[in-house]
């Protein structure tokens, strides 16, 4: 039997997602744009949940724009704040941000970008951003909200209030934090962007809450949708689906990540969990273990029905090393160790229980075996 532990990549269709999903592509696959009574029916039902979905975050239906995704969104942004930000200021970047942030925002700011440290958590230091800030240099801020990789949490609240004290835009990449943790106050930031399959819904379908205070910047031109800033028939169907994901997740049980994480530190000495000592999301779990590469580690949990990665879905595809962890300070060396674990609500039972007996097992083969030569890791 499989277990599936890779959610921060991509989450299952939950039952609930799937069954409106359905009843949507059935009965409201209308063009809501069309002037007939059918079209009209599906554009009430897209502003119902658009005002859902506003009323959970906390701004103004008429600020969220339905899209693709967050790497569509964070594209957006970055458009935006590449024509809005002056010559003589900048926009910063944490230095832990998904490849969705940090290659926009390259290409739209050019010089303008700024790379935002972190400490060896990967946690933004609030007293070193209050000084920059205090320059009055700096235009935008972004600062995600969960790490895709490791699971550590920002403190996005305090962020936006040291942004809004000094007049600057907050932009939050919340793809990890949404369906896991709640959504009150995000709405107060500038730019906020989310994906439905993070959280049980349809790939392909997620949103940007976009401030349009700070200048209407329209990513995608055509037709008048999604209030002239993106246009393209909205995927009516796909949108229910990721609002019924979004509202069951709510019944997320109770993680065991903590007792694997034990139970792994007895097994296998000198393995180390990434941000440890600081809040994370509570099915992720970052390992640098003790010996031997990555791959070699996932394929063998895969072969014992354990479905495991390296890090990162868009690094492991490109063969890049991970950015965060040497933003963290680890060695190359080191993140050819790193295997990361990410779980979900359908992680119930002794899954996670499994997984650490299948860590060890793998640990006692790895040692009668011995190493072999090198394998060179993809992630």
């Amino acid at each position: 039997m499989l277990r599936y532990f890779d959610g921060n990549a991509t989450s299952p269709l939950c039952k609930e997602a799937r069954d409106a999903w359905l009843e949507a592509s059935e009965r409201w696959w209308f063009n809501g744009s069309s002037p007939f009574r059918e079209g009209a029916a599906v554009h009430v039902r897209l502003e119902r949940d658009r005002e859902e979905l506003a009323s959970q975050l906390g701004c103004e239906s008429g600020e969220l724009i339905f899209n693709s995704g967050a790497t569509e969104g964070n594209n957006h942004v970055f458009m935006a704040l590449g024509m809005l930000c002056p010559e003589n200021q900048t926009v910063l970047v944490s230095a832990v941000e998904h490849a969705s942030v940090r290659e926009p925002a390259k290409r739209y700011l050019g010089d303008r970008l700024q790379i935002l440290d972190v400490d060896s958590n990967g946690v933004v230091d609030l007293g070193n951003l209050e000084e920059l800030l205090k320059s009055g240099e700096v235009f935008a801020v972004s600062v995600m909200a969960a790490n895709n990789e490791t699971g550590v949490l920002q403190p996005w609240q305090k962020i936006l209030e040291i942004c809004q004290s000094h007049g600057v835009l907050y932009h939050c990449d919340a793809a990890q934090w949404i369906g896991k943790l709640p959504l009150e106050g995000l709405g107060k930031c500038h730019f906020v962007t989310g994906s439905a399959h993070k959280f049980g819904g349809p790939k392909g379908c997620g949103f940007l809450k976009y401030s349009r205070s700070v200048g209407e910047t329209a990513f995608l031109t055509g037709g008048s949708q999604e209030g002239g800033l993106r246009a393209g028939t909205e995927d009516y169907p796909s949108i229910a689906a990721m609002m019924a994901a979004l509202d069951s997740t709510e019944e997320i049980p109770p993680s065991g990540r903590d007792e694997f994480e034990r139970h792994v530190k007895q097994w296998l000495p000198e393995v180390q969990i990434v941000g440890e000592s600081v809040p994370r999301l509570a099915h992720t779990s970052m390992l640098i273990l003790p010996e031997f590469g990555n791959d070699r580690w996932v394929n063998l949990l895969a072969k014992k029905g354990q479905l495991v990665s390296t890090g990162s879905a868009c690094s492991t595809v490109k063969g890049q090393e991970s950015q965060v962890l040497e933003a963290l300070g680890y060695s190359s060396e080191e993140a050819r160790r790193a295997v990361r674990v990410s779980g979900g609500k359908w992680t119930c039972g002794d899954s996670w229980g499994e997984l650490g007996r299948a860590f060890r097992d793998v640990w006692d083969g790895l040692q009668e075996e011995g190493e072999s030569p090198s394998v060179i890791s993809v992630d």
